[in-house]
């Protein structure tokens, strides 16, 4: 039984313009990654130094939450209350267990500020935890 005919010889070749199209989908997708993340370093912050203090490569998906000098949190440039990063560290941990979390802290922020962050991130169930620093000059 012959339901078509086939043709033998003809290869539709190499389709270059779905893989173009696929390439700049993959390029914008990068280039705004990389946007953001920029914009979240880029808080007025003046970050304590340590002798070991370096750059470490970001983690995908890593929170970063910035404390001002005057103890104000921000997370992706929201200013949040005490209960709204609560509620927003208790969603990320309920879509991602083990999710880890980056805190920014002025040097001149006072330490119960950042006692209060990470209270909120322990009542979220956040363990995996790192504080920025800059390393020391000279």
């Amino acid at each position: 039984m012959k339901f078509g005919e086939r043709s033998g010889g003809i290869h539709p070749g190499f389709q270059l313009a779905p893989m173009i199209d696929v390439i700049f989908i993959l390029l914008s997708f990068f280039i705004a990654t990389q946007i953001f993340s920029q914009w979240e370093t880029e808080i007025d912050i003046t970050l304590p130094t340590a002798e070991s203090g370096d750059l470490p490569e970001r983690l995908p998906g890593e929170i970063i939450i910035n404390i001002l000098e005057d103890g104000t949190v921000s997370v992706n440039r929201r200013v949040l209350d005490d209960a709204a990063l609560g509620g927003l560290l208790a969603r990320i941990v309920e879509l991602f267990p083990g999710q880890s979390v980056l805190i920014r802290a002025d040097r001149r922020t006072d330490y119960g500020h950042v006692i209060r962050v990470l209270d909120r991130c322990r009542q979220a169930d956040i363990w995996n935890i790192s504080f920025a620093t800059a390393a020391e000059e000279g």
